[in-house]
């Protein structure tokens, strides 16, 4: 790849962020209250603290499903070029599929997937 395209290509997105940024703070609403500043859970406000501690088996079930998600994103353009690769891709992809089984296995016999 050409690296001057490269630079190119990072300059026009530093550009287009930053323009977005000071169009949006030049042109947005400016009406500041304590009360917009106040935490609030589906519309309702919150009673007492809202620095609770949750529990971690939340955090590592949501992490498991991206894991899991976004792993299944690549059999997408596995499907669409399988054809022109043959055998061999259908080799790789059982592979990948085989270490997708396993983590899974592994996940759950570890008891990251029941809820206590």
């Amino acid at each position: 790849m050409n690296f001057t395209l490269l630079i190119t290509v990072f300059m026009t997105a530093i550009t287009l962020v930053a323009a977005a940024y000071i169009i949006a703070k030049l042109i947005g609403p400016r009406s500041y209250n304590r009360i917009k500043g106040e935490p609030y859970e589906s519309g309702i406000p919150t009673r007492g603290s809202s620095w609770i501690p949750i529990h971690v088996g939340y955090y590592l079930f949501a992490i498991l499903f991206l894991m899991f998600d976004v792993e299944t994103v690549f059999l997408y353009p596995w499907a669409v070029v399988v054809k022109e690769f043959g055998s061999m891709a259908l080799l790789s992809i059982g592979f990948f599929l085989l270490v997708l089984v396993f983590c899974l296995a592994y996940a759950w016999r570890k008891g990251a997937l029941e809820w206590k």
